[in-house]
């Protein structure tokens, strides 16, 4: 018997997969042409079920649900404007018990040795007086805040909302390829997606065991009340946005809706004797918690930058005296620095006497000469980030640039070769996405969102990213990308 007599294909040649073309890339649907994981099969079934145009109509439903809640993001640079609707796929990311419960256990590891990381570095510095670190590494980092020095932040937490991005291989592994750990988005695009989706396919949703993740507001709350200042029973938290004109404002409104908390800009806040408090129509109201959403530089004009109007004079003096807790904690941008994400396996072995459960990407350090003369000679096959840019901005991916583009990264990284790193052109993970009337493949990453409070909390999911254009390797919504729900499965 023939392996097509054993295994029979179970797509037809005229459907609506039948433009769908295969690399060498993980596919998150399919284990070979024609044949659908197992996971995937009823997922898939039910895309060759439906007419194209019943397709059409529901990612159009799925658009306009976006539309009616003004979810738009700030894309800089593009001839249609900044503001856009974030592209959303409809067909669902599938990711299995087993896997997630690696993921989560990987994330919960990695997530607490970089809180150990961020206490050492601001209090002994054991892992650099032991140089599993480099000391100039951590102290040329512009994220590294000297006035944290000798102070201890609530419960010795400084991270408690991470969102760390993953990337599944060839090989079928998840691997780290960031840690987001200042001011992480996307989360609200996480929890829109899952509404939009029950919406869009409710009964293929309700039959698939897909856990849920709706309680991610009330977790989150929850995290941020056990980081009140000590005696305080029942805490006041705020939502501290920059404002309006942010290109993450939805999301900020979102979370406190969700919350149930105030969203306040730096104007709504002042300090009196070292104590936070909030204006109301009833007067000032003592603040206890302040989830913040704004960068270190600007939270406070009389600390950091004096030309910010986005934060709250006196704001750092309070925090210092215990009356009020910020999360995440100021400085924790130097354990997101690209360039330490590199040690972030070895300071998983160094505090918890562990293996890594997630890997890191292989990474060169320009600041290292060996490394940088092998980057500066690979341009054209590597991918370069400055070290602390985020979206997508800063970065050069080398099998899609000029000759022009090397010659400029060539020279910034001369100039400054603390700011750059350089890792492999990865393969990626790519799943199946509803474009143009045809499911095609595109590649995805995963942004989970991780809590840590008494103890760490993953909601089962993440923000699946999508590279929406073919080929491309950018899943960053500021640079054009969009999202799909991720349905991560009970088994």
């Amino acid at each position: 018997m023939t392996a097509s007599e054993l295994h029979p294909p179970l797509v037809g040649p005229n459907d609506a997969f039948a433009n769908y073309d295969f690399t060498p890339a993980y596919d998150e649907m399919f284990l070979a042409k024609d044949r659908p994981r197992e996971h995937s099969r009823i997922l898939h079934k039910r895309l060759q079920e439906l007419p194209q145009d019943e397709l059409r109509r529901r990612q159009q439903a799925a658009d306009s649900a976006f539309l009616n809640q003004g979810i738009t993001f700030a894309v800089y640079g593009r001839k249609e404007g900044t503001e856009r609707i974030i592209p959303f796929d409809l067909v669902p990311r599938i990711i299995t018990s087993t896997e997630w419960t690696k993921i989560e256990r990987g994330l919960t590891q990695r997530l607490t040795a970089l809180n150990l990381f961020l206490k050492d570095i601001y209090h002994d510095g054991n892992i650099l007086n032991d140089k599993a670190v480099p000391r100039e590494l951590v102290y040329t980092c512009k994220h590294y805040r000297r006035e944290m020095r000798g102070w201890r932040v609530r419960r010795d937490v400084y991270v408690s909302i991470c969102g760390s991005d993953l990337m599944r291989m060839e090989n079928g592994d998840f691997t780290v390829l960031e840690d987001n750990l200042r001011v992480p988005s996307g989360v609200s695009y996480m929890l829109v997606n899952r509404q939009v989706m029950k919406g869009t396919f409710p009964a293929m949703f309700r039959n698939y065991g897909v856990r849920p993740i709706d309680h991610y507001g009330q977790s989150l709350l929850a995290t941020l009340r056990t980081m009140s200042p000590a005696g305080r029973s029942e805490p006041t938290l705020v939502l501290l946005t920059p404002g309006a004109h942010n290109s993450a404002y939805f999301e900020h409104a979102f979370l406190a809706r969700q919350m149930g908390i105030e969203l306040v800009e730096g104007r709504d806040l002042l300090v009196h004797d070292n104590v936070v408090y909030m204006r109301t129509t009833n007067g000032l109201r003592q603040v206890d918690v302040i989830y913040r959403r704004i960068d270190d530089d600007f939270i406070d004009p009389l600390a950091f930058r004096q030309d910010s109007m986005l934060g709250v004079p006196g704001l750092f003096n309070a925090y210092r005296a215990g009356n009020v807790t910020l999360a995440n904690a100021i400085g924790t941008g130097v354990a997101d620095d690209k360039a330490i994400y590199a040690y972030v396996p070895e300071m998983i072995r160094y505090y918890l006497k562990e293996d890594p459960i997630l890997h890191n990407v292989e990474t060169y350090l320009c600041l290292e000469d060996k490394q940088r003369q092998h980057v500066l000679a690979n341009l054209d096959k590597l991918v370069v980030k400055a070290v602390g840019e985020s979206g997508g901005y800063g970065m050069l991916i080398g099998p899609h640039s000029t000759k022009e583009q090397q010659a400029q990264f060539a020279d910034l990284i001369k100039a400054n070769p603390r700011n750059y790193i350089a890792q492999p052109t990865l393969s990626f993970s790519r799943a199946p996405c509803f474009i143009d009337g045809h499911v095609e493949p595109r590649h995805v990453d995963l942004r989970p969102f991780v809590l840590f409070g008494e103890s760490v909390k993953i909601v089962p999911g993440g923000l699946t990213r999508v590279a929406m254009t073919r080929g491309s390797l950018v899943v960053n919504s500021s640079q054009g990308g969009g999202s799909k729900d991720t349905w991560v499965l009970y088994e």
